[in-house]
């Protein structure tokens, strides 16, 4: 029997008979439909009222609408459902994940860098309310990883780091607001991604600790969760080898299974060892990391007798509810274990769904604190900083990798700020240029070069690609004319003679004008970076 009146539930007496006498009331069909948290924009309209009339558990809509039209479409839909719905969303990086009009707050790492403790607070109370306009009850966050390799192209900036204390300190501050405001925290991606430098989303990959490593880094920031009354957990398509060789020593690194469906690690670890009893979902089973580990009509019904309680995301929905059918009925998947899936699901949302999140929040006002706060100068060899138009009456104004970003355009951005100020505005275009030499390098001319490469799934590296043409964008002339470069904290492997070199985190507005009034002596640099910015290696620092 699953205690509902204890941690993370602590459901009263009246909603825990709902949850019993809900579940009792349900038909197979609709209990294994529960198991399901569907992507909304992926099947048309009416497909989707299918699916709710017929019993799905949660859907999540992509942030392509604005909150009140998110808002609309899970009203009518809930009026559809005989059973609540979970309304999920990545709210990893503030409103902007839950609907087109929240606010882009900022990247876990740039939080992380400010010193101000508040700041992972007010993030996450951003990330609540303004999820909650658009009528989120599920955020699939914190991102709880540890970037441990700074070639992994999906951690990244996407983390609080590689700092233990900091990382464990951050997730659990962001669970226990989020959750105080009425909404459920999903941790991701356990058992951990950051060590390997794949990407799960493109085939199943590996945490590859030792056991006793992997309980003193993701371990203890899972049980520190945990702890602190964390509700839901998102297993990734990751393997563990030696923390699941625990549970069944049979297993070897080539037949590991991807935590997804991994017995040992969800049974063994996470509700065995960590005591974890809240829901577990998967992450996004159309990832090639989930796909390629087994056959699918085998794999969807080991997920659940492994441990976990909710699929998200189904490359077929009816075909998987399907595999789940046939597995009840042959036995592969028991009804015990059905029933007690479902059970979790429906006591989160006995405590999440219909609770209305009421807070004053000062988004646009919180993000540039936090932008000031952790924009970091990681060096400055020759002093170059501050400087002023009466020294460089000129900026010329590089680009290099994405020009778009959530507030519009880099390019535009950097240029209305440096204006501002009174520099003229150089756009550099490489292929408007050619090889030349040094001694006609004007020396009241300062050349800002940013490098913008978010991470993002199903890509391999977040490293530059710089111009055909002779890489013109290079930092070259290190010694001969004066360069600042601004980037994410893993590009100084890229360029490591760079002499003055700063960390922005993240491509917002509010990044933008801090890093502006930094270059200018406006402000001091205080950010700290909660990464090793020279990548550990040799000639970074020179």
């Amino acid at each position: 029997m699953i205690k509902l009146d204890c941690s993370p539930f602590f459901l009263t007496p009246q909603q825990e008979a709902w949850v019993h006498s809900s579940l009792a009331a349900m038909s197979t069909g609709e209990k294994v439909r529960q198991l399901f948290c569907i992507l909304g924009d992926a099947y048309a309209p009416e497909d989707v009222e299918r699916l709710v009339r017929e019993g799905i558990g949660g859907i999540l809509f992509r942030p392509v609408r604005t909150a009140a039209e998110i808002r609309e479409d899970f009203r009518r839909l809930d009026g559809l459902a005989r059973y609540p719905l979970l309304h999920a969303a990545n709210l990893e990086e503030g409103g902007a994940g839950a609907a087109s009009d929240g606010t882009y707050f900022a990247s876990q790492l740039q939080v992380a860098a400010s010193p101000d403790s508040t700041d992972v607070e007010r993030f996450a109370r951003c990330c609540a309310a303004e999820g909650a306009a658009a009528s989120i009850n599920w955020t699939f966050s914190p991102v709880s990883d540890l970037d441990m390799n700074f070639r992994n192209p999906i951690t990244n900036c996407r983390t609080y780091g590689s700092d233990l204390d900091k990382v464990r300190a951050m997730t659990v501050k962001y669970v226990q607001t989020v959750q105080e405001c009425g909404m459920a925290a999903c941790a991701k991606h356990f058992p951990g991604d950051g060590v390997d430098f794949r990407d799960q989303h493109l085939h199943p990959t590996y945490n590859s600790l030792s056991a006793g490593a992997w309980r003193e880094s993701y371990g203890a920031v899972y049980r520190a969760m945990i702890d602190a009354g964390l509700l839901s957990v998102m297993v990734g398509h990751i393997c563990q080898p030696a923390m699941e060789a625990e549970h069944d020593p049979a297993v070897t690194p080539q037949t590991a299974l991807p935590g997804s469906m991994s017995r040992g690690l969800l049974t063994g670890v996470l509700r065995g060892e960590l005591g974890f009893n809240g829901l577990i979902a998967t992450d996004a089973t159309i990832m090639g990391g989930y796909t390629m580990a087994m056959p699918r009509s085998q794999a969807v019904p080991a997920t659940f007798a492994a441990g976990c309680d909710m699929i998200v995301f189904s490359t077929d929905i009816d075909e998987d509810i399907s595999f789940v059918r046939r597995a009840l009925e042959d036995g592969r998947l028991s009804r015990e274990r059905l029933d007690e899936a479902v059970t979790r699901i429906l006591a989160l949302k006995a405590k999440v769904c219909g609770h209305v999140i009421k807070q004053h929040i000062d988004a646009e006002a919180w993000r540039r604190t936090c932008a000031d706060n952790a924009v970091t100068l990681v060096k400055d060899l020759d002093g170059l900083l501050p400087v002023s138009p009466k020294r460089f009456s000129t900026v010329r104004l590089a680009v290099v990798g994405q020009d778009d970003c959530w507030d519009g355009s880099v390019r535009a951005l950097f240029a209305e700020a440096l204006e501002k100020r009174g520099f003229a505005v150089e756009q550099y275009d490489p292929f408007a240029d050619d090889l030349h030499g040094t001694e006609g390098l004007p020396q009241d001319r300062l050349t800002l070069t940013v490098l913008n490469y978010p991470p993002a799934s199903n890509q391999t590296t977040v490293r530059p690609a710089w111009c055909p043409k002779h890489a013109l964008e290079i930092p070259r002339f290190v010694h001969e004319e004066a360069i600042v470069f601004m980037a994410n904290p893993y590009h100084l492997q890229d360029v490591p003679r760079a002499r003055t070199f700063i960390n922005a985190y993240t491509a917002t507005e509010a990044a933008v004008e801090a890093v502006v009034e930094k270059l200018c002596g406006e402000s001091a640099f205080t950010g700290v970076s909660p990464v090793d910015p020279f990548c550990g290696l040799m000639d970074t620092k020179l």
